[in-house]
């Protein structure tokens, strides 16, 4: 028998799929190429986990959207319909009727009277923002600049792979200067030729104000409606409408967003880096965004600054994007930079620091060296000695790893000693106030520490000792966390126990809202469930540590474990119960278990009985042949 030639297409299909790009499982996503054959544009399609890719011919048309088919798209309920990524351009360059720019997000600068407006576009000619006092008068303009960057420029697959590029846009960035304290501006941004965003507004930040409003976050990323390579992060949605809700109750109060690493979790796929933005756009079109760095940005197999010690820390989070997204995507205040030592350009937005009313924020780097000698250390040590505490008495100093942690990082170990050794004296010496983390996906607040050791809150009339209060607030979005709950086979044992310093851990999904005056502090955590408080603390101007709110914690740990959520949350008095509450509970269910089998077997027999004149003829299945 003459064997016959294969056909053109399955030739090329058996030379285009190399092994490393064969279908995931439980994968289904179409991915173009930029290759064009008899008129055809060619794709692999993944249909099936188990068979091999269908090659598609397309016609050779403009690349555009490809939908997902309703049976590949995960329902959600959304604010909008989305759809799956786009081929070949920005999903999130323009407004949906496909006329302007959208707007990105909002950013402060060094000069309180300013606010930075960035946003994307399909191309790179000159785009403006328009702006003023009254919607309807926005006689003011500012220029933007341009920049964008290439395939090329990625360190490491999947960023750089076919399987992970898609062109980013072009990146516009423009400063509106000469700002009045604390007045609502619209804008809206684009230009006439090639038209104008929806108008939005925001509040300019006061110097003289006695109030500062914040919501501050880690590890958010961003939902999507169709299946991708990675896990997105459903809860994202909910912490963005509580967010939303608040800022609208503010009414002409200024505030701003604090998303402390773990953008967007794009971690090579450039797509969703778009959904991200489209997610955020309604809070960061109208407030400032501020953001630092995380390993899930950054994160490569050569990144510059990797010590022997840190081989269980950098690995490859950062899906080969090496900073760049990041970097040019945001720009915070300062100037700090690193070079990659490749063709990547230097990472930006690593380490800076703004007054915000009564408060002086300092944003930090843990992917790069912060140890004592290094630019990053020199700039913390004189950033937090020239704070004028009359001005700002309050100090928030916020990065993605965390310092404290009881979640057992056992790999991020080395990286915390560091911490310890380098940062820490810092902090205690310059009386920080508050140490906001992420990294780990949980809830946790702390007592004011010092090298694991709690100071005293002054409660009982002793004086307070004025320590940092740390808290890890990385539950914005991602799920993947141990959980605290106790084992079942070890009731009286949690998987990771909670020492003493632990003053509250949870696990429900929710962000935190920062509020202060010039003599208090107040930051609340706020779950995404319902979106109430469910833990707070107060700090005084003078350092002094006021107990949490015990009824909310009370309520978080009633709550959390009625949902089943297993988290193990709540204030640590509530992880333990006596054996003699044990026993009573344990005593109770057998009663009710014996009670409902008496009722089940009565009910039962009772049936059995009704029916035992009637007699059945069994038939021959398939099965039986």
């Amino acid at each position: 028998m003459v064997k016959r030639p294969l056909p053109f297409k399955a030739r090329l299909a058996r030379h285009l799929l190399p092994a490393r790009l064969a279908p995931r499982p439980f994968h289904r996503l179409q991915v173009p190429l930029r290759i064009t054959h008899m008129g055809f544009r060619v794709g692999l399609n993944f249909n099936s986990p188990h068979q091999p890719p269908l090659l598609v011919l397309l016609p050779d048309l403009p690349l555009g959207r490809l939908r997902n088919q309703p049976q590949e798209a995960r329902p959600r309920s959304q604010p909008s319909p989305r759809h799956g990524p786009l081929v070949g351009q920005c999903r999130v360059c323009r407004v949906r009727d496909g006329t302007g720019p959208r707007a990105g997000a909002l950013g402060f600068t060094e000069d309180a009277s300013e606010m930075r407006v960035m946003f994307l576009a399909e191309d790179g000619e000159k785009r403006y923002v328009k702006y003023g006092e009254k919607k309807d008068q926005m006689g003011h303009v500012a220029v933007a600049s341009v920049e964008r960057y290439e395939r090329g420029q990625m360190c490491d697959k999947p960023a750089n792979s076919s399987i992970g590029w898609r062109d980013p846009g072009w990146i516009f960035d423009a400063v509106i200067k000469g700002l009045k304290k604390g007045v609502r501006y619209y804008y809206k941004v684009g230009s006439d030729s090639k038209g104008w965003s929806e108008t939005h507004s925001f509040v300019s930040r006061n110097e003289d104000s006695n109030e500062t409003i914040a919501f501050l976050f880690g590890d958010m990323g961003a939902a999507t409606p169709y299946t991708t390579f990675e896990r997105t992060q459903d809860e994202s949605i909910s912490t963005m409408k509580w967010i939303l809700r608040d800022i609208e109750a503010l009414g002409d109060k200024p505030a701003f967003v604090s998303h402390i690493g773990d953008i967007s979790y794009a971690r090579g796929y450039s797509w969703l880096w778009d959904e991200f933005f489209a997610l955020i756009e309604p809070v960061a079109s109208r407030v400032a965004y501020h953001v630092c760095i995380g390993n899930h940005e950054y994160d490569w197999p050569l990144q510059p600054w990797k010590p022997d010690w840190s081989y269980t820390v950098y690995g490859t989070d950062g899906g080969g994007e090496c900073g760049v997204p990041y970097s040019l995507k945001f720009h915070m205040p300062g100037n700090s930079l690193e070079p990659t030592g490749t063709r990547a350009p230097a990472t930006r937005n690593l380490y800076y620091s703004f007054d915000m009313g009564v408060v002086h924020f300092v944003y930090i780097s843990t992917e790069t060296n912060f140890l004592q000698g290094s630019n990053q250390y020199n700039f913390i040590k004189h950033d937090l000695e020239s704070v004028d505490r009359k001005k700002t008495p309050f100090v928030v100093v916020q990065g993605h790893r965390p310092m404290y942690t009881t979640s057992n990082e056992n790999r991020d170990a080395p990286l915390r000693n560091r911490m310890l050794e380098h940062l820490e004296p810092l902090f205690v010496e310059n009386n920080v106030t508050l140490a906001l983390w992420g990294h780990v996906h949980r809830y946790e607040r702390f007592c004011p520490l010092n090298n694991f050791t709690c100071g005293s809150m002054g409660m009982d009339g002793e004086p307070s000792e004025a320590f940092p209060v740390h808290i890890v607030i990385g539950m914005a979005g991602q799920d993947w966390q141990p959980i605290w709950q106790p084992r079942p086979d070890h009731p009286d044992d949690p998987v990771f126990p909670q020492p003493m310093r632990s003053l509250y851990r949870g696990g429900e999904f929710g962000y935190t809202r920062l509020v202060a005056t010039k003599e208090k502090l107040t930051l609340s955590y706020v779950g995404n469930h319902d979106g109430e408080v469910h833990d707070m603390v107060e700090i005084l101007a003078s350092g002094q540590v006021l107990s949490g709110d015990v009824t909310a914690s009370v309520k978080e740990s009633e709550t959390t474990s009625g949902s089943g959520s297993g988290s193990g949350s709540g204030p640590r008095g509530e992880l333990t119960k006596s054996t003699f509450s044990w026993f009573v509970q344990g005593a109770s269910i057998l009663v009710l278990g014996a009670f409902v089998g008496y009722v089940i077997g009565y009910i039962s027999h009772t049936k059995k009985a009704a029916t035992s004149g009637r007699s059945w003829t069994p038939v021959k299945t398939n099965e039986d042949a």
